[in-house]
């Protein structure tokens, strides 16, 4: 394979995840509201999952686990960094809530524990993440922090519509994780770069770009609780649902620099953004201090590999 063709597969298959993003949303509000749970439980489905256990079957760990560790740290320092630059966020959450971020990062440590990610720490990071969903759903029931408010435009669903939607959303980004799994296998055998370069920074922000505007514009339009709701939501899916069933259904070699720079990363800045969203306040100049972390993050891993 030549390093053309492969970052021609990375890029259209991250292309059509981004694409079939959309159609799957709407599929998933119509579902919700037919089956009436709440659409934050339903778009568990989504979240780079896909990508993360195609190349957890293809065996390329640094891939797999960078859509949880990676996909975790890039919405913690780009997407709020940017976010925040956008519109700085005042914003008053449940006192709980914000904990659940170095909570969940605590426990994404758990598949670490031996040369290969085990299944036990799988079934404890889902088990985790129900919980937390459970938690969430309901602190959200009085507050508009993770649901959706408006219907699709130009299309009234049903459920069979909304059925067909996800179907066809969830066949699409399948296709998609498994062209960029083939891209990122290339670019690291005929580029030459680094694994975990490729899986834990460049996969996550291509793939995650979209979550970038997902922060942004709520906060822009003044719903910033809606705004940290994504992010506390998101970043539970990667380091618990992400991590969770990649481990368990596609356990895959522990790299040591997910040890020494990744899970340690994702733990200093959750605790961070803890914080920061405790005090109720992020302004323009945390929105560059975590830029700059996912800078130092980034340089981090070139000089490492």
């Amino acid at each position: 394979m030549s390093t053309v063709i492969a970052i021609a597969q990375f890029l259209g298959g991250a292309a059509l995840v981004i694409a079939a993003t959309e159609a799957l949303v709407k599929g998933l509000v119509g579902v919700s509201q037919a089956l009436r749970i709440a659409p934050f439980v339903a778009s568990a489905l989504l979240s780079g999952l896909e990508v993360g256990l195609a190349a957890g079957h293809a065996g390329l760990a640094e891939v797999a686990l960078g859509t949880a560790y990676g996909g975790a740290i890039f919405m913690l320092t780009v997407a709020l960094g940017l976010g925040v630059l956008v519109a700085p966020l005042e914003i008053k959450l449940p006192a709980p809530m914000p904990w659940l971020l170095p909570g969940a990062a605590v426990l994404a440590g758990l598949p670490l524990a031996g040369a290969a990610t085990p299944r036990w720490a799988g079934v404890l990071l889902l088990a985790a993440f129900a919980l937390a969903a459970v938690y969430l759903v309901s602190a959200a029931k009085d507050r508009e922090l993770m649901a959706v408010t408006e219907e699709p435009r130009g299309w009234q669903q049903t459920w069979w519509g909304a059925t067909g939607l996800t179907i066809g959303g969830l066949a699409v980004i399948t296709a998609g994780g498994l062209l960029v799994e083939r891209g990122a296998s290339g670019l690291i055998s005929t580029a030459g770069l680094p694994a975990a370069l490729v899986g834990m920074v460049i996969s996550p922000a291509v793939i995650e770009s979209e979550e970038v505007i997902r922060q942004a514009v709520p906060a822009k339009m003044g719903f910033s609780d809606i705004a940290a709701g994504n992010l506390i939501g998101t970043v539970l899916y990667f380091t618990l649902l992400n991590l969770g069933l990649i481990t368990l259904l596609t356990p895959v070699a522990v790299p040591a620099t997910v040890r020494t720079l990744d899970w340690p990363v994702l733990a200093g800045v959750s605790l961070l953004v803890t914080v920061l969203l405790a005090r109720g306040r992020l302004t323009r100049a945390h929105g560059l201090f975590l830029l700059a972390i996912e800078a130092g993050y980034v340089a981090a891993h070139v000089w490492t590999g």
